[in-house]
Parts: structure tokens; sequence; C-alpha cells
């Protein structure tokens, strides 16, 4: 058995120590400065807890002295603090941020480490890459790549059509930094919430807007090869206009942490939700002009007894499989990993990255 510690028992955190745990292979450790998150951690042989702050490096090398790797699922401001601790003790780091500046300092550190350094192995960043990237392999030239995704209420009621599934810090943090494109060939950075479109899938209207991050490396690792790459997050119609008026016209953008509060007192969270997966890569085959599309729906489900919600799902389930491919071998052990690196059909076949799996929720285009 391997041991991980996991950074942050709040939703996802909790999720990824229930998956590893139930595995039977990995001693899990869950750490974080909230007496009251920990608590609320499942109760099981392979799972312990600890009260650490982050801000303390000398506490943070000791706790994971001696482990294979932590898995970050703390907010994304912490990110770095995590990437230096890990450096600093020797062990393999994972994470989930979004955060672009965040991880280009995890990309520095890992220059010179002598363990894995992977982050964005979320859903987007993540998963997300591995299917544009493997989508784009299959093609002779490229022409564009598009990439959306969303984590949405199966049933919405509220103005903004929005239930808190995720972290709060994490959501605020991408509907306002800047957001990596590719346009034109050239690499730029466009706004936040600009650049709206709607769509509908299996009968169902959505609309979808820039946000930061969900791209990960992916416009460095194909910058020169395609004409258009962007990335937009998927809502239902209306939750961008509000949100444009709250950040720009109440100016909360500056008063982040008004907005969380609001949010968090406001939003109900839910179980019942649907993440939503869509890419299309169009380019040349042949001299043909062909496009491919991957589209998939999941649901939320039951792990080990416990239902949790799709976004808990598809997060956990996307840095458990990363987790398990770097201890099996099928990963570089060393440096900075993109998440394109890794094989969309090895993935898949993973029992943690099985989560994914189509033939219950939804359907792929070849």
């Amino acid at each position: 058995m391997k041991d991980i510690v996991v950074i942050g028992a709040g939703k996802i955190g909790s999720t990824i120590a229930r998956m590893l745990a139930h595995s039977g292979d990995y001693r899990v450790t869950v750490a974080d400065r909230s007496d009251e998150q920990l608590a609320a951690i499942e109760s099981h042989a392979a799972v312990s807890t600890v009260a650490v702050d982050i801000a303390d490096a000398a506490a943070m090398k000791a706790l994971l002295t001696g482990k294979f790797a932590v898995l970050s699922a703390a907010p994304y401001h912490l990110t770095v603090a995590i990437a230096e601790a890990a450096a600093a003790a020797g062990v393999h780091y994972l994470d989930l941020t979004e955060d672009v500046e965040s991880t280009r300092h995890v990309k520095r550190i890992a220059e010179t480490a002598k363990t894995a350094f992977i982050p964005q192995c979320g859903l987007a960043p993540g998963f997300i890459s591995i299917v544009a990237n493997d989508l784009a392999s299959r093609f002779d030239s490229l022409e564009s790549v598009r990439m959306r995704v969303g984590a949405l209420p199966q049933y919405p009621s509220n103005a903004l059509n929005y239930n808190l599934t995720w972290s709060t810090d994490g959501v605020i943090n991408e509907y306002i930094e800047p957001c990596e494109a590719i346009v034109e060939s050239a690499l730029i950075e466009v706004p936040a919430l600009e650049e709206r479109e709607e769509f509908s899938l299996d009968g169902v209207t959505y609309e979808a807007f820039n946000t930061s991050g969900g791209l990960g490396t992916l416009c460095e690792t194909l910058k020169g090869k395609v004409r258009t790459l962007n990335y937009k997050t998927i809502r239902y119609p209306g939750h961008a206009a509000i949100m444009k008026a709250l950040l720009n016209d109440l100016g909360l953008r500056h008063r982040r942490e008004v907005l969380k509060d609001i949010f968090e007192n406001a939003l109900p969270t839910t179980t019942q939700d649907v993440v939503i997966i869509f890419v299309t890569v169009s380019g040349r085959k042949g001299g043909r002009l062909i496009q491919e599309t991957y589209a998939n729906k999941v649901y939320s489900a039951p792990i080990a007894g416990v239902l949790h919600s799709a976004i808990q799902i598809t997060t956990a389930g996307s840095i458990c499989a990363v987790l398990d491919m770097l201890a099996d071998g099928s990963l570089r052990a060393e440096g900075f990993v993109r998440q394109e690196e890794i094989a969309l059909d090895a993935f898949l076949a993973n029992r943690f990255g099985h989560y994914y799996a189509q033939e219950n929720h939804g359907a792929r285009a070849a």
C-alpha cells in the first residue's frame, strides 16, 4: 500500500479519500486546518486525519516526508505552498487548480524536482485536455479545438440557474481572471464571461462563455499547430448576464470575499447535478476538412454506498486515476507532467477513470 496525503477536507478532498481508501491500495492522511471538516471525513481503517497549517513550511515538510504523493484539493491560493512543501519533502505532487499563475509557479518548482509534479488533474483543467489532445492527434493538420465543460444542477430553481457543487473560490476565480486562447494562430488572453454562445445538446439549450484556467497547458502544447483553440464554461441561459452585473456593475470582482459570502449563504449545494463535456476538433485528414466530437454527460452516483455529486465524481475520479497511473509506472515520475501527456484510452481503462465511462452517460463520435 502507498501512503498518500490529501490536503483539503472539503467536498472534493473527502471524495478523493473515500475513493482511494476503498480501493484497498492506499493509506490516506487527510489534512486540513478545520477540525470541523476533518471530523466529517468518513471513518475508515485506511484513513486518518490531521490538523495542519499549510503556511507552516516545517509542519508541512514533516507531514509529507516518507509519503508517496500529496494531492492538493485545497483552494487555489494555497497551491504554491503545497507544491513547495512537496519539493522539500521529495514526494510526488498532484493538484486540481484552475489558477494559471499558480500552475506556472508549479512548473518552475518542477524544473529541479526529482519527483513528478502533475498539476490540473481534475475535470477542467484535466480530463478535458486529455480528450482534446486525443482528438487532435487523429488529424494531419488542425483548424480548431473547442472545449466546453459545465457542472450544472439537474433541476435549476433560482435566477442564476446554478447550485454550488464545487469550490466557491475556484468558481469566482475563473469568472474574473484572464483566459488563454489561440486566435488566428496567436496565443492571446481574452476576458472572462465574454464571447457568449448558445448551443443545444439532447434538446436542452445552454450558454457558454470564456472562463479562466480550463485549458491547462494545452495552449502552450498546441501553439503553432492550430488556428483556433478556446475553452468555455457551460451554464443555463441567463447566468452570464447576472454574473457580469454582480462582478462589473456592483464591483464585486474587487470584493471577492463579499461575493463568496453571498454565494455560500444564498446558493444551496446539491448532489443532483450533471457534468457536461463537449469537445469539438476540426482539421484535415487526407486533404479533407473533417470534424470530430466528444460529448458526454456524467450524473451523480453512489461511491461505496454514499451518493456523490457528478462534479465530485469526475474531479476526484480524475486525480485518482492520474495517481494510479503514476503509481503503476504508466506516467513519467520526474519533472513537470502535462495532462495532455496522458493517453485517453489508458485513462478510461483505469478503475477511477472508468467513472467517465460513456456506456451509461453519453456517446462519443469517432
